[in-house]
């Protein structure tokens, strides 16, 4: 079986296999219906594997989403070389937002891809009967339930179709379903999934019934179905499969992918070989593109574990630092405050000449490029190997408290546990517990939120949901900015309508 930490190589043979890559959601060639290959290929249960991988391989393109979840919020501000570097990241931190943003046009492409990709796994599910695969269509449905709840976060309503790929005769019939129908088809592939997966995966990053089961409580918290997410992440936790890292330092490290908070990790390599700067994902890397986007402009000086050829964006606001008490072990884990850096180190002689756009000072400490980890060869800006920790235990935790404050018959004791469970570890001791109940745990699960999660995507959507948006920032106009716009290349060719206010 092919290991996850390969699955970006076997995602491009996938491509070559389905003829050429959707470079847009509906706009596809004649040559894409794949009526040879399909015959021709699903032969033996590893045809199947190696399709399913390729399944895979869309979420390794989804590197720019966990930026937008924080330099969209109060948490960090967009940064970069100038203004106009990224423009389609900027505009997503000022809210000036058109229909033709760049940055959301991929996201939309990569999600509907790895969707496609799905589907047509299960258009060929009749094919060949073989062992384990109940558990590989789980995996399956896993998939395309993340797929579709990245999409519905950022856009809303959304065309749902599950029972085909896309062809070129579906360009003008594909319509807008309420995200109401979409969460269900959501938590309908995630019940699948939790129903056949296993609890543990041989080869790392595959999905498990515990990320499923996680991925779904977040999915009922994001619906206000409080009761349901309780219920499904009391069982990722009464489980005791996973555990806080005792040292939350090392969550963020290479030696620290795959441990024992892990219940969801996108895996990336330093492999790569490929130089195509261009918006096609497939050829660009096998690396986390996120680190590169977050390292330091031109830093330099002797031994600096970090790299110095960073983009310097996603940049900590002084305001997020400020949220950390002094004592809390996350706040220099979190967030790197270089100056203060450079004089706890003088002898490293460290230096950073290029100042970055909306400078704070501030980097995104957990998703640092750091030396020795992208490719030897080719282009080392491209194949950073740093997962991303879509799903940890701790935020397990949280949700889990969240849902029982807010459950219809509230169990404020159980919510206080689990959230004090997360700040013992940040302060090693018991003195910070929350003891508050109602509305102020409420408040106070949802501050712990931002602290824990800091920098790793979730704040955006996070004061979306729970409708603190607007009182947080001053730029953020209700019933618009809930949602982004969908991208112009849909409406030009599908004739898909647009969210409101674009």
């Amino acid at each position: 079986m092919h290991k996850m930490k390969n699955m970006k190589i076997i995602g491009v043979a996938f491509l070559f296999l389905l003829t050429t890559a959707c470079n847009k959601f509906v706009d596809y060639k004649a040559q894409e219906d794949y009526i040879v290959t399909t015959a021709d290929y699903f032969k033996t249960s590893s045809d199947y594997q190696s399709l399913l991988v390729g399944c895979y391989a869309p979420l390794q393109w989804l590197w720019s989403d966990p930026m937008i979840g924080d330099i969209a919020s109060d948490n960090a501000m967009c940064g970069g070389e100038s203004a106009v570097d990224n423009v389609g990241m900027q505009q997503i931190h000022n809210f000036q937002l058109v229909p033709n943003n760049s940055v959301l046009t991929e996201s939309w492409t990569d999600c509907f891809e790895g969707i496609n990709r799905v589907n047509y796994l299960y258009q060929n599910k009749g094919l060949l009967n073989f062992s384990g695969k109940d558990a590989l269509y789980g995996e399956a449905c896993f998939l395309r339930g993340y797929y579709y709840f990245e999409l519905v976060k950022l856009f809303g309503d959304v065309p749902l179709f599950t029972d085909h790929k896309l062809t070129v005769s579906d360009s003008k019939t594909l319509k807008r379903t309420s995200k109401t129908l979409i969460y269900q088809q959501i938590e309908s592939d995630l019940t699948t999934a939790i129903a056949s997966l296993p609890k543990v995966q041989t080869d790392k990053g595959r999905a498990t019934m515990y990320s499923a089961q996680a991925l779904l409580g977040k999915v009922y918290l994001y619906e206000n179905k409080f009761d349901s997410a309780a219920a499904i992440l009391e069982r990722v936790i009464n489980s005791n499969a996973f555990t806080l890292t005792s040292n939350f330092g090392d969550i963020f490290l290479k030696s620290g992918e795959n441990n024992a908070e892990s219940v969801f990790e996108i895996q990336y390599t330093n492999l790569g070989i490929a130089h195509d700067w261009n918006t096609n994902n497939v050829l660009r890397s096998q690396g986390n593109m996120l680190v590169q986007f977050c390292g330091i402009r031109k830093i330099a000086g002797t031994g600096v574990p970090y790299a110095g050829n960073g983009y310097s964006f996603d940049l900590p606001t002084k305001e997020l630092l400020g949220q950390f008490s002094s004592t809390d072990t996350r706040k220099d884990i979190s967030i790197l405050n270089v100056a203060a850096y450079a004089s706890a180190n003088p002898s490293m002689g460290i230096s950073y000449t290029d100042a970055p756009y909306q400078n704070t000072g501030l980097y995104n400490q957990k998703y640092q490029p750091r030396v020795g980890e992208s490719s030897a060869s080719g282009d080392q800006q491209l194949n950073y190997l740093n997962n991303y920790r879509a799903l940890r235990y701790a935020d397990v935790l949280l949700m889990a408290a969240e849902a029982n404050n807010r459950a219809s018959t509230p169990n404020d004791s159980k919510a206080q546990s689990y959230l004090n469970l997360v700040r013992r570890r940040a302060f090693g001791n018991d003195s910070h517990s929350i003891v508050a109940t109602g509305t102020t745990l409420k408040q106070a699960i949802w501050d712990e939120r931002r602290l824990e999660l800091a920098m790793e995507g979730d704040r955006f959507f996070d004061l979306v949901r729970t409708g603190q948006a607007a009182s947080k920032m001053s730029a953020f106009k209700v019933g618009r900015n809930e949602v982004f716009p969908i991208p112009q290349q849909e409406i030009d060719i599908s004739g898909l309508s647009q969210n409101p206010g674009y």
